[in-house]
């Protein structure tokens, strides 16, 4: 095993919402942190740090991942989305936080970016999700301000959307 001193950074590469990263970091930093400090994509929050709370889920290879749980080098050649990755290159709401803003599945926000990002892992698997295997993917988070109701019909509305039972207009901001 190879040993390194405190302090000694490591180089790292991977495609973080489809931008090349290509830096160097200390190997026990985590992902958490070197997204929101080296970065500087603050929508990943940090909860818990035990992995408990879900609110830095990120998708690492389309899998949701607790980023606190990450060390950075674990994403060597790696595709990881963020909450930021959701939105389209102009910067409008992608499907899943267009439903949350308008099913008012949110309240303080602070959990979202994890829900959301467990949710778009789901959807980019399969639409035709269940409400009861939605519930099952919200298990994974903790949320003290919607009681879930909202959540769930928001996420029900979006997976109707991607399915293509629901015609938006898009609306240039």
């Amino acid at each position: 095993m190879t040993r390194m001193a405190a302090g000694q950074h490591q180089r790292i590469r991977f495609t973080l919402n489809g931008e090349a990263v290509d830096r160097a970091c200390e190997p026990r930093l985590l992902l958490t942190d070197f997204i929101r400090h080296e970065i500087g994509a603050t929508g990943t929050h940090v909860g818990c740090e035990h992995g408990i709370c879900g609110a830095c889920t990120v998708t690492i290879d389309g899998q949701p991942a607790r980023a606190c749980l990450t060390l950075t080098l674990q994403v060597e050649g790696c595709e990881v989305r963020t909450i930021e990755g959701l939105a389209d290159k102009q910067g409008r709401l992608g499907v899943l936080q267009s439903a949350f803003q308008r099913q008012h599945a949110l309240q303080c926000g602070f959990c979202t970016a994890g829900i959301l990002m467990s949710l778009d892992a789901l959807f980019a698997k399969r639409t035709d999700a269940t409400e009861a295997e939605i519930r099952d993917v919200l298990t994974g988070h903790l949320c003290r301000c919607t009681g879930y109701a909202p959540i769930v019909r928001a996420a029900l509305e979006a997976a109707a959307e991607l399915r293509g039972e629901i015609h938006r207009e898009v609306v240039d901001a």
